[in-house]
């Protein structure tokens, strides 16, 4: 691996410039590149997730020369933020993919797996005789990628090609997640860029709070927006309606399907569930996690407790908390075609988090039409995903080509989202110490109005809301 370009000694002078790739006026397939002197640096590279032809049409998209970067900085793991990086690898891009410790051990699962999944979803189809499709990537396609990662600690400052630092900190989203601080030395002046990638919430157990990086001054902001519109209800409200559900479904002997990311989500959910458990609020049924990821992620939390909140407590306690005697961790793919036979009630949780693909898909086609059933929601839907579609209310729908009705229940608890609310990203901005020049909403939908509303309200002079492709300048 080529160990970055170290560009020519007098950097050339003009603007630098942001282009706006993904998760620009939608929320998924976070991209965005930073031309700065000569130099190509793009932050994130992330899947496009939704209606299936539109979604392949822009991953299978680029509109960059891969062989031409000069650096990617990945803010977190998940798959809308990492899931095109063996894409630009498989490319031609030969360098560095700067990214926390935490977030480069999960990367090197995720990705994988992501591909395993493209590969198994492309077999399943072509049996149903949709013929013609396939992977984007391949599981091993996306092991090349673990050779190009470069692991930065939180706070230490980093000099990625001559004249730009990096600085990451803690963006309490999940196990490694950042925000992104960009220093650039070039044509005679110091430009500053921070990137906040997705914003966690305060409070929540297991990962630290947020902490925005603190500037001097800052000339470009390009900050998410997801839940901007609206304030999430308490962390002990959302204990109460998840109580309430699983003793309600538990009664009348149904399944509960939750669609929830290997990581983050799965490890939150589990925590609670046990906390409930032991408080005696829900019923002694069986809990399976079907994810052969979401094992070795929970694994992997042992090794990061720079990470987490009570650091001490929690690596001592972690096998008790993911691993408590009603869990039932699941691998292979007969012990899951199995899940769907049993009887009584259970919960089920299973990737991915937004319907999209994965083991939960076969859940759904098998359980969707029964009304004992539920599908809890627990985290964003993107438009057009399966997950939305179910939490709109939709009574009839589509998997593996197969039309379905839909007669389970479908409820939604927002509480346990790992995205912070108007509160929390009001607190992150306030907490970078300097006002930014120009801001930018991007990784929203409904939130995006909102956002940019936010920030002025806050004094920030100039806010934008740019759409896929867009180009700006910045002074």
């Amino acid at each position: 691996m080529a160990p970055g370009k170290t560009g020519t000694a007098k950097q050339k002078a003009g603007r630098p410039r942001i282009s706006f790739l993904g998760a620009a006026g939608e929320v998924t397939g976070s991209m965005h590149l930073v031309e700065a002197g000569p130099y190509r640096i793009l932050l994130d590279c992330g899947l496009f997730q939704g209606r299936r032809e539109e979604s392949r049409r822009k991953n299978e998209e680029f509109s960059v020369d891969c062989a031409r970067l000069d650096a990617v900085v990945l803010s977190h793991a998940h798959i809308d933020h990492a899931g095109r990086l063996p894409l630009i690898v498989k490319r031609g891009y030969d360098g560095p993919i700067y990214c926390t410790p935490a977030t480069r051990d999960l990367s090197a699962i995720m990705l994988p797996d992501s591909g395993h999944i493209q590969e198994s979803d492309a077999a399943f189809l072509k049996k149903r005789g949709h013929h013609g499709v396939e992977p984007l990537y391949t599981m091993s396609e996306a092991r090349q990628v673990a050779s190009h990662m470069v692991a930065i600690p939180y706070g230490r400052r980093h000099e990625i090609l001559s004249g730009v630092r990096l600085t990451f900190t803690d963006a309490g989203h999940i196990l490694g997640s950042a925000s992104v601080l960009l220093e650039l030395d070039l044509g005679g002046r110091t430009r500053r860029i921070v990137f906040s990638g997705d914003i966690g919430r305060s409070g929540l157990p297991i990962i630290r709070d947020p902490r925005p990086p603190e500037v001097p001054d800052l000339d470009a902001l390009i900050i998410e927006s997801t839940y901007a519109g609206r304030v999430h209800e308490s962390v002990e409200e959302a204990q109460g309606q998840l109580a309430e559900t699983v003793t309600k479904v538990a009664r009348r002997g149904g399944k509960i399907f939750i669609p929830a990311f290997a990581v983050g989500r799965t490890q939150e959910v589990l925590y609670e569930l046990h906390g409930l458990l032991l408080a005696g609020k829900i019923p002694e049924i069986p809990i399976y996690v079907d994810s052969p990821l979401a094992v070795d992620a929970t694994d992997i939390f042992r090794l990061h407790p720079e990470a987490f909140d009570h650091a001490e407590q929690l690596i001592e306690a972690v096998s008790e908390v993911f691993r408590f005697r009603l869990v039932r961790y699941v691998r292979k793919v007969d012990e899951s075609k199995q899940l769907n036979t049993i009887r009584g009630p259970a919960i089920i949780i299973a990737a991915s988090g937004m319907a999209e693909s994965g083991r939960i898909l076969h859940h759904l086609r098998n359980g969707l039409g029964d009304h004992r059933n539920m599908v809890l929601i627990v985290g964003w839907q993107a438009s057009h995903t399966l997950g939305e579609r179910l939490r709109a209310g939709a009574r009839q729908v589509r998997i593996f080509g197969e039309e379905l009705p839909v007669r389970a229940e479908v409820r939604q608890i927002a509480g346990y989202s790992a995205h912070g609310d108007r509160n929390d990203l009001t607190t992150w901005v306030k907490g970078l110490g300097a006002k930014p020049a120009r801001a930018f909403c991007v990784h929203g939908e409904a939130g995006l109005q909102p956002m940019a509303q936010l920030l002025k309200d806050l004094g920030i002079p100039e806010v934008h809301i740019p759409q896929r492709g867009e180009q700006q300048e910045i002074a």
